[in-house]
């Protein structure tokens, strides 16, 4: 990735950065992925802090084009609009669900066994008529 321009936009509270980024053999880059290398661009930076805005990719090219904010803190990023702010969540989210399936494994381990043991408590009544 490659800073295009850098900008400090003082009034705001935030760091604006226009990026390039050639992906040769690779699919189109998710905003999970541009977050995580706009974040290596401005050492330092808060990911939580980080906004992608107007990311786009050339048609037949692998080349992804946009622009970053990162602010200083979580005031600043109020005049965000309210579906940034959703979009935001929803990629802070995953990182969340990716701890939380380990979390979730031991109770569906533990409702498993539980449903064995009714079906056989299902059978062993149907075996004790055929035996009559």
């Amino acid at each position: 990735m490659e800073k295009v321009d850098r900008k400090e936009n003082k009034l705001l509270n935030r760091v604006e950065i226009a990026f390039k980024w050639k992906h040769d053999g690779k699919a189109t880059p998710s905003r999970k992925e541009v977050m995580n290398l706009v974040k290596t661009l401005e050492p330092g930076s808060n990911p939580d802090y980080i906004v992608i805005k107007d990311c786009s990719t050339r048609f037949g090219q692998p080349l992804t084009t946009g622009m970053a904010y990162i602010y200083d803190d979580e005031d600043s990023m109020k005049v965000e609009p309210d579906y940034i702010h959703k979009r935001h969540e929803s990629l802070r989210s995953t990182s969340a669900k990716e701890e939380a399936p380990a979390k979730e494994e031991a109770p569906a381990e533990e409702e498993a066994p539980a449903e064995e043991e009714a079906p056989a408590e299902e059978e062993a009544p149907a075996e004790e008529g055929g035996e009559q």
